[in-house]
């Protein structure tokens, strides 16, 4: 991935996966990918909104591909990761998106096991995508793009989620060991950290007054955000435009962190 082309954010050609891309920041990150002329997969755990995310994706005139499977399951993974490549030949970015939260409760109440369950989807399918991804990457040897999803919660202490704080932090340091191991391939890796975006997983609690008030205020940009907004960062991301960044994380927050 050297060398300069006159649209760096051109991605006709270029082939992305996103997991957990049947929704929310996922499906923004493939439908910006989708934009830019990528061909896309998007792989998750519920059918039905992989589907639907597939025929909303196939309006942009790019091959798109849909792949049920639980990140937290490695053999699925990899299996899926290979679908890809039989597929299409090539992978040039990966964005490790699936995520869980798992229940809100007080750590002294939490069990290593539920603990698990999070960090399973949140730290290890994270991994184990990145990983193959980097393998396919390596094989090919023209470079590539490897992201990870974090969150605010990296940077910030969450109460009554300890495994999903972790995990996000977690993620982190291991984009930041993959981009020193792997940029002698010519592999870049980088985190985002997303804020507060109105998603399946966190319509609830978005919708809840009391938090509107305490939270909404706290943001610069006054509105949560949507999945338009992280769209172009996936693009750039990809795109030859980042081919000098890595190890880095891009916090997509509305300028909550600096307020």
């Amino acid at each position: 991935m050297s060398g300069a082309q006159a649209d760096p954010f051109d991605l006709t050609g270029h082939v992305s996966v996103v997991t957990g891309g049947g929704s929310g920041i996922g499906l923004g990150m493939a439908d910006g990918l989708a934009r830019a002329g990528a061909s896309v997969a998007v792989i998750g755990r519920n059918a039905a909104r992989l589907a639907a995310a597939e025929e909303s994706l196939r309006v942009h005139g790019n091959p798109v591909l849909s792949i049920p499977c639980d990140v937290a399951d490695e053999p699925a993974v990899t299996a899926a990761m290979a679908d890809v490549r039989a597929a299409w030949g090539s992978l040039d970015s990966c964005f490790a998106n699936a995520g869980v939260t798992g229940d809100f409760t007080a750590a002294v109440d939490t069990s290593l096991a539920e603990f698990r369950a999070v960090t399973a989807v949140d730290l290890d399918g994270v991994f184990v995508t990145l990983r193959e991804a980097a393998r396919q990457m390596i094989a090919a040897g023209r470079g590539g793009s490897l992201v990870a999803v974090s969150s605010l919660g990296a940077f910030q202490g969450m109460p009554r989620q300890p495994a999903y704080a972790a995990s996000k932090a977690g993620v982190i340091a291991l984009t930041d060991s993959l981009a020193v191991e792997l940029a002698r391939y010519g592999i870049r890796a980088n985190s985002v950290a997303p804020g507060w975006f109105d998603t399946d997983m966190t319509s609830a609690v978005l919708a809840d007054d009391r938090f509107r008030s305490r939270v909404l205020p706290r943001v610069p940009a006054r509105r949560w955000g949507d999945g338009a907004d992280i769209g172009g960062v996936a693009v750039y991301l990809a795109s030859e435009a980042s081919r000098y960044q890595t190890g880095d994380v891009l916090r997509i927050d509305g300028g909550y962190l600096k307020f």
